[in-house]
C-alpha cells in the first residue's frame, strides 16, 4: 500500500514522514502537551486539528512522536488506525490513566496492560467465527517489565478492561470483573490493539491508576495532565 497518498487524512493534518516510527499516545491532547514540552528536545507541532496535539522530537537522540488519542476506543480507533495504515507507525505506546478494579492496585499504581477484556462492538468488524482477545506485543511488554525492574518502578502486570461506560447504571458491574482477577479499567486498549493485530504491528497500554471507583479514591485532572511522569518515562525509555 502506498501509505503517503492518504495523508494528510480528514483527521490528521502532519504530512508523511512526520510521525516517528514509535508514537506515545496519551489520552489528552494537554498531557500530550506535557510531554513534548518537558521530555522531548526540539519538538515540533504536527497536528492540531480538533484540538488532537502531535508532535515530534528527540528522547535521549532518538525521533519519537507523542499524539493525544482522545476519550473512548472510536477516537483511539480512528487515531491508531490512521498512524498504523497511512504514516508508517510501528509501535504506538498508550500512557493513559485508569480506574482500579483491584483492591491491589491505589493511586499512582503503573499497570502494563498484557491483555484487554472489552464490553464494545469494536471487533464485529472482523466477522471473526470466534471471540478475539486483544493483545499487547510481547516484545513491548517484556521490554517495558524489564526496564521498570531495572529501574525499581513497581509496576503490576495482567489484563485490564476496556469499556464503552464510565457511568454504570448498575454499580456493582465492576464487582463482577474483579471477581475474574482484572486489575483495572479504562476506555481505549481494546481498539489500540485490535488495530496493531490488524496492521502487523506493535501496541503497548501503560496505565496509571487515577482513581478507584470502588473505594472512592481519585486525583485530581491537574494531577491526571502532568504528575504521571514515571509512565511517561517508562514509555519513552522503550523507544
Amino acid at each position: 500500500m502506498n501509505e503517503s497518498k492518504f495523508t494528510p487524512t480528514p483527521h490528521i493534518e502532519a504530512k508523511y514522514g512526520d510521525f516517528a516510527e514509535t508514537v506515545i499516545m496519551p489520552g489528552d491532547p494537554l498531557r500530550a502537551r506535557h510531554i513534548s514540552e518537558n521530555f522531548l528536545i526540539n519538538a515540533k507541532l504536527i497536528n492540531s486539528v480538533r484540538g488532537m496535539y502531535a508532535y515530534t522530537g528527540e528522547y535521549q537522540g532518538k525521533k519519537v512522536s507523542v499524539m493525544a488519542s482522545g476519550m473512548g476506543m472510536p477516537s483511539m480507533g480512528i487515531y491508531s488506525y490512521e498512524l498504523y495504515n497511512f504514516y508508517g507507525v510501528k509501535n504506538i505506546i498508550r500512557t493513559g490513566t485508569a480506574g482500579a478494579i483491584s483492591d491491589k492496585l491505589h493511586i499512582r499504581d503503573v499497570v502494563l496492560a498484557m491483555a484487554s477484556c472489552y464490553n464494545s462492538n469494536y471487533a464485529e468488524q472482523y466477522k471473526l467465527p470466534g471471540t478475539a482477545v486483544p493483545t499487547a506485543d510481547f516484545d513491548l511488554l517484556d521490554s517495558a517489565y524489564n526496564k521498570a525492574k531495572e529501574i525499581n518502578m513497581p509496576v503490576y502486570v495482567g489484563t485490564i478492561l476496556s469499556t464503552d461506560n464510565f457511568y454504570y447504571d448498575d454499580p456493582d458491574t465492576l464487582k463482577q470483573w474483579q471477581k475474574l482477577g482484572i486489575l483495572a479499567t479504562e476506555m481505549e486498549s481494546a481498539a489500540l490493539y485490535f488495530n496493531a493485530m490488524r496492521a502487523g504491528k506493535n501496541a503497548l497500554c501503560i496505565c496509571t491508576i487515577s482513581d478507584c471507583p470502588l473505594t472512592g479514591e481519585s486525583a485530581s485532572s491537574e494531577e491526571r495532565q502532568t504528575s504521571f511522569n514515571d509512565m511517561i518515562k517508562l514509555a519513552l525509555s522503550l523507544v
